[in-house]
């Protein structure tokens, strides 16, 4: 140990990474309690230990909200859970969220200079300790107020592009409010993640603290219908408009028996299930509850859907990917999760069609086996069919989570907003649109994508339009 106390690297590099304390995989797979339960404060210093506190700060550069992970990290290390929550909150508006859904290993960590030699610090489990910290000893304190700029901003949707936005303008003394389709704001965080992934008391929690600084939120307001982009700027008042209404418009196969009842998209099940709660015996929303289900897909978006039937009574419950597990877009920790909870995984195999009885519901999803081909554009090898090997998977629920695509209701509405050739909106280097004052960012932006990287888009995007909207105050705009 050094003079100041602090370990030395050789004494950090022996400590092993701390792992995630996570309910018993035969009782989670029953209920739709969170699976991972948080690190002890001591486990929490004794991870944070483990950084080098090396001066090329390569995992901030990974991360999509740029937070000072290695002064957070820090002053855990130290035990000073205030500090790091200070630091924490001040660069990224939604901690507990994204401490529990980024994929870490993909952003900050794979950059972590100690998982050269080992495994890297567990900066995502870190994070997801200092919120749920922060959440629990600073209950009802809200921030300080700042000084009202004059400009209204409007924005669109409450997701977590949206919400991070909402929270970096008000930050900056603006007048936000955010429009919500839904009955409830959070967007895909409460109709797309699980409960047993994202408890919805997190969403909440965090909504209500945007809240406190004097965000404004609508629900049950769909932009394009209830009010236009050019009704919100010319008869509402507002300066400037941030788009991040998401891309919710489901993608099918296209494939033989889609209509057949039993059969949905990831977005329609998901949300039945999360948004609805139709899992409760209660509730309103019903939803089909599989005996045996099968789940297209790869992603984490696949992963929440079969995991989820598995939860509401399906055996076998099983994912169905054309591609190799090495090449699944899907958390590597979803994917143990799910293994451990019993699901099913065929690889390398396509459903061509889906069959049903002589009552118009699934019986089976056809199958053929494949094998990797030469690398597509996406740079993963390319699925190739195999001559004659089809084969069937008996279930009565097909459930098809291949991506999702622009919803066109808000571009049809405002014309001289420009999209490409899938329906996304154009942007420029910060992120306006073609519209003058009109930003945009998230799925809308670069199609379905992760929760962080909506928040970067959200962050990045706020800071452009704080600058836009001071240019606009200087210059008298009413």
């Amino acid at each position: 140990m050094s003079e100041d106390g602090k370990l030395k690297p050789a004494e950090r590099m022996k400590i092993q990474r701390q792992g995630m304390p996570s309910r018993e995989a035969a009782v989670r797979s029953r209920c739709f309690e969170e699976v991972n339960l948080g690190l002890p404060e001591q486990i929490a210093v004794l991870e944070a230990n483990r950084c080098l506190e090396c001066k090329d700060r390569q995992c901030v550069t990974g991360c999509p909200v740029q937070i000072d992970i290695p002064k957070f990290v820090a002053l855990v290390a130290a035990g000073d859970f205030a500090g790091a929550a200070d630091i924490l909150l001040h660069d990224n508006s939604l901690p507990g969220i994204s401490g529990r859904v980024c994929p870490q290993e993909k952003q900050c960590e794979v950059l972590c200079i100690r998982g050269k030699k080992g495994q890297p610090v567990a900066i995502g489990y870190l994070e997801r300790f200092v919120a749920d910290w922060a959440r629990e000893h600073r209950h009802g304190q809200v921030a300080a107020a700042v000084a009202p700029t004059g400009m209204k901003v409007a924005v669109v949707g409450s997701g977590p592009a949206g919400l991070t936005a909402a929270g970096e303008l008000a930050k900056k003394g603006h007048s936000v409010t955010v429009f919500e389709a839904f009955h409830k704001p959070g967007g895909v965080l409460v109709y797309g993640i699980p409960e047993f992934r994202l408890p919805k008391e997190i969403v909440r929690q965090e909504v209500d603290s945007l809240r406190a600084r004097g965000v404004q939120i609508e629900c049950n307001v769909v932009i394009g219908r209830t009010y236009t982009i050019d009704e919100l700027m010319k008869e509402e008042g507002f300066h400037a408009v941030f788009i991040a209404n998401g891309a919710g418009l489901p993608v099918f196969m296209g494939i033989p028996g889609e209509n057949l009842k039993g059969v949905y998209s990831a977005n329609e099940f998901l949300t039945r299930v999360n948004l609805m709660k139709a899992y409760e015996p209660e509730s309103d929303t019903p939803v089909l509850r599989a005996k045996k289900a099968a789940v297209i897909g790869g992603g984490n978006t696949a992963m929440d859907g079969v995991r989820t039937t598995r939860r509401l009574g399906a055996d076998p419950a099983t994912l169905v990917y054309r591609r190799s597990r090495a090449e699944m877009p899907a958390r590597m920790e979803e994917v143990i999760h799910a293994e451990e909870e019993g699901i099913i995984f065929r690889m390398l195999t396509n459903p061509v069609a889906i069959l049903g009885d002589d009552k118009g519901w699934v019986s089976a999803l056809r199958c053929q086996k494949m094998q990797l081909g030469e690398p597509d554009k996406s740079g993963r090898a390319r699925p190739v069919p195999i001559p004659g090997s089809e084969f069937e998977i008996p279930c009565d629920v097909v459930i098809e989570a291949i991506g999702t695509r622009a919803n066109p209701l808000l571009t049809q509405t405002t014309p001289d907003l420009k999209v490409n050739e899938k329906g996304y909106l154009i942007v420029d280097a910060d992120n306006m649109t073609s519209k003058a004052g009109v930003f945009a960012g998230g799925d809308i932006v670069r199609g379905a994508a992760t929760v962080i990287l909506a928040m970067g888009d959200g962050k990045r995007t706020a800071a452009a339009m704080d600058r836009y909207l001071r240019k606009l105050s200087a210059v008298g705009t009413p």
